[in-house]
């Protein structure tokens, strides 16, 4: 009488499959030319919906991530430029330095597999704000030396410097009494310290309206 065969049971897991095997053989009694020989097989179970096999040369997908990142952007600063009465011209000086500001941009990516594949604009805002630079340019005008003209105390009270005592100043001056014209007269004498340019020194000797 032949005997039970040997039942052996093993499970493999890989890739989400499943493989039962069970292989048999004979054993004890001595059996007869028609028996069969013995069998190996192997039973395969299909893999669970939804599960994918990796094979050669396959692309897994990786985990997708969404953030915000944020990011500062320089604001250059602006030049204003204004005149000054006080500064020569041609001069220039930096009244007030300018100073850039910053824009704060926040943006919000998309990473997948490490990979960033997205990048919008969600919002931005002026974080510090720019300075201008202000420079002063001059005007003034420098007058030549020399070129100021001077009044002596004489001219300035009224009378010729060309004379001493008070000789007024005017487009011509007759001794009084005399047969000029005048308009203006003056009583002598009078010194010429300048030039005689009322010609009141009529004999050269340097006083005039003698008479």
């Amino acid at each position: 009488m032949a005997g039970w065969g040997e039942i052996v049971f093993y499970v493999r897991a890989a890739l989400g499959l499943l493989g039962v095997g069970a292989l048999a053989t004979g054993c004890g009694g001595t059996g007869s030319a028609a028996d069969p020989a013995p069998v190996a097989s192997v039973v395969s179970v299909a893999p669970k919906a939804g599960a994918t096999a990796a094979g050669p040369g396959s692309k897994v997908s990786g985990r997708t991530i969404s953030r915000e990142i944020v990011q500062y952007q320089i604001i250059p600063f602006k030049k204003k430029t204004v005149t000054d009465d006080s500064l020569l011209k041609g001069q220039r000086t930096v009244r007030t330095v300018g100073v850039n500001g910053t824009r704060r941009l926040v943006y919000r990516v998309t990473i997948v597999g490490g990979r960033q594949t997205a990048k919008h604009l969600v919002r931005q805002e002026v974080y510090k704000q720019p300075r201008t630079q202000v420079t002063a340019v001059g005007t003034k005008v420098e007058e030549p030396v020399g070129s100021t003209e001077t009044t002596s105390p004489s001219e300035e009270s009224g009378c010729d410097p060309n004379y001493s005592g008070c000789v007024p100043i005017a487009s011509d001056v007759d001794c009084s009494g005399g047969s000029g014209n005048g308009p203006e007269y003056v009583a002598g004498p009078v010194r010429v310290v300048g030039r005689d340019i009322y010609r009141l020194d009529a004999d050269g000797d340097g006083v005039g309206c003698e008479d």
